[in-house]
């Protein structure tokens, strides 16, 4: 590695061809016209989405970024309306990801309609412009992220699809991944998505540049419409708005609820998430289920052998088409050699016996995919995603006893220190290191003198600046973000995590896993402390009865009676949008007894106990400190 300029480079494969001006040539065709000022904003004028903030890339590479992620990055912030064949438009540039508009007899398609209501809004408003008035007939979710589904009443209201007059297709099983996949751990995602997409980072040739897949994520508001008609089976066939289009299921790649699907009269394919111009995560920075690039390999072979020989045009969630049949083929195989080949190798070493650190550090692409800019690890790194199989198959422990029962990180890292002659002597040392250019080992030895003393002023100032070097020379933009974000934190404190509540997100939970969040949220030491305690809880407008046992510090949500017929100490009756809105923080339980919204039947006081047993999450917990 090269330790010249500010940035501590990750090497540069010698075999890119950076005269391939093809992928700029795809990026740029079709351009119909831009957003003109490139800033989105919401009703209270602030900015949700600015794409005018990374003009910035137009400049030649720096000294403070990898030249691969900066190519990457030039071709992802352009934005605007493209055509990718006569009939289908997308926009791409106004959010993480794109908004694609199909043209039907009445009306127009929507296809993902980006994270927040507003630059949906004005991506069609965009499209509008240079196509015309045509109103919303359909919308599709390619999937069960919220990039592909938040932005939704920003192109339709939910009243026209409640009335029937305008479906909302998904893949079967989308409402109820889309709801869950945060719930449990969602704070915690939010937090390192904070990191991850670094939306709080200055925007620039030393900070934010991109994450990869995308710019960053828009901040507006997030909205959710139930689907309408699933899909729920490979080949089944729809006609929306004259537009004949051909689905293939396939869960558990990208997303547990996702699907392809074909124009056979248009002869274009869209891959949704499951092909990209950058590797993608089997394990996001952000946190998430481990995904299986088995199954996603499969899933690409499948709809090679469905829909190569009649498609010429290959588009997706993110970034810019691939244009003529043969092009198109290649670039679905190569995508699909490498989710194979990461997962296969992997396993290979795993079975040679190497943990997922080991299998990190000698993975390697052959020629033929290392070349390829596509598969170029830009958002989900071929070492992490090397881990991430390691854990899927092995979990977190790699067979060593030694690492059977560690000390927690405080406790562990103290005790670093005292081997290492005390924090002043490990940072002199660790400034040698990264005089020396060892910043992986500057980064790790200073994390211990960071978890044994929190404020050692120059353990925080070289951990700062070993993180910005590391960030600014990564080829991935997660891990860019990530260093940046982690230097950022360590100078100016906790920058926030950028998110807001969704109530829609809320209200397509069912009622098992509301009472599931509020399990997780339980503090178990104390609920034990309180003993045995059961509340029944009738909802008005569902008609659902469900009872809650508060047993041995563990809560258990049972549909319908107490056990045995043990009688509830206290009993509500409320509409289950009064409990979205409570939960909400919309409204409390005491303005809605008193106010006449929940009927309270029993102790009063047990509802008080329940509801103090329990914890706010934190949604700015440390990250680089304890």
């Amino acid at each position: 590695m090269s330790t010249n300029g500010s940035s501590e480079q990750e090497p540069v494969s010698p075999g890119l061809a950076w005269d391939d001006e093809q992928d700029f040539a795809d990026a740029d065709r079709g351009l119909l016209g831009r957003l003109r000022p490139g800033r989105v904003t919401d009703t209270d004028g602030n900015v949700v989405w600015d794409a005018d903030a990374y003009r910035f890339l137009d400049e030649e590479c720096p000294p403070t970024a990898h030249p691969s992620l900066w190519r990457q990055s030039r071709l992802v912030a352009r934005q605007g309306l493209y055509e990718v064949v006569p009939g289908i438009y997308q926009v791409r540039g106004l959010d993480l990801s794109n908004i694609t508009f199909v043209e039907g007899d009445r009306g127009v398609i929507v296809i993902d309609p980006l994270i927040s209501a507003e630059v949906a809004a004005a991506a069609l408003a965009l499209y509008r412009e240079h196509r015309g008035e045509r109103p919303v007939t359909a919308v599709i979710y390619t999937h069960s992220h919220v990039d592909h589904f938040g932005g939704v009443r920003g192109v339709v209201d939910p009243a026209v699809v409640a009335d029937g007059r305008v479906p909302v297709i998904a893949p079967v099983g989308f409402l109820e991944h889309a709801a869950s996949e945060n719930v449990f751990t969602g704070t915690a995602m939010a937090r390192r998505a904070s990191y991850m997409y670094g939306a709080a980072l200055p925007k620039g040739p030393a900070g934010q540049i991109g994450c990869g897949l995308g710019q960053t994520t828009s901040t507006g508001s997030v909205g959710l419409i139930a689907p309408t008609l699933d899909v729920t089976r490979t080949g089944q066939e729809e006609t929306v708005d004259g537009v004949r289009i051909v689905f293939q299921l396939t869960p558990g790649t990208e997303a547990p609820a996702e699907m392809n699907f074909h124009f056979p009269d248009l002869r274009v394919l869209c891959v949704a998430e499951n092909a990209c111009h950058t590797l993608h995560n089997v394990l996001t920075l952000r946190g998430a289920l481990v995904r299986d690039p088995s199954a996603w390999a499969r899933y690409l072979t499948e709809t090679i052998r469905l829909y190569a020989e009649d498609t010429d045009v290959v588009f997706g969630s993110h970034h810019w088409p691939t244009w003529g049949q043969d092009r198109a083929v290649r670039f679905l195989e190569e995508q699909r050699d490498a989710y194979a080949y990461l997962h296969d190798q992997s396993v290979r070493l795993i079975n040679a016996g190497h943990t997922g650190a080991e299998i990190a550090e000698v993975l390697r692409f052959p020629p033929g995919l290392e070349r390829a800019w596509h598969a170029r690890g830009y958002y989900g790194s071929l070492s992490h995603n090397a881990k991430a199989v390691y854990q899927r198959y092995m979990g977190w422990f790699d067979g060593n006893p030694a690492h059977l029962w560690q000390h927690p990180p405080t406790e562990s890292a103290r005790r670093y220190v005292e081997f290492m002659g005390g924090a002043d002597a490990v940072v002199a040392k660790a400034r040698a290191s990264y005089e020396a250019g060892d910043l992986r080992w500057v980064a790790e030895v200073l994390g211990h003198v960071l978890f044994a003393e929190p404020g050692h002023a120059g353990a925080r100032v070289l951990q700062a600046e070993t993180f910005e070097r590391i960030g600014q020379g990564s080829e991935c933009g997660p891990w860019r973000n990530f260093y940046l974000m982690g230097a950022a934190e360590l100078r100016d404190g906790v920058l926030g995590t950028p998110t807001r509540s969704a109530p829609d997100i809320l209200a397509a939970l069912t009622a098992e896993q509301i009472f599931q969040s509020m399990a997780v949220r339980l503090n178990g030491p104390r609920a034990a402390e309180a003993g045995r305690l059961v509340l029944r809880w009738e909802f008005t407008d569902t008609g659902e009865g469900w009872t809650l046992l508060l047993s041995n510090g563990a809560l258990t949500p049972m549909r319908g009676d107490a056990p045995r017929g043990e009688r509830p100490v206290a009993t509500l009756r409320l509409a289950r949008t009064t409990l979205d809105a409570v939960l909400g923080g919309r409204t409390t339980f005491a303005a809605e007894i008193s106010g006449g919204g929940v009927t309270l039947d029993g102790d009063a006081e047990a509802l008080l106990t329940f509801g103090g047993l329990l914890d706010a999450p934190d949604p700015d917990f440390a990250i680089v400190t304890p």
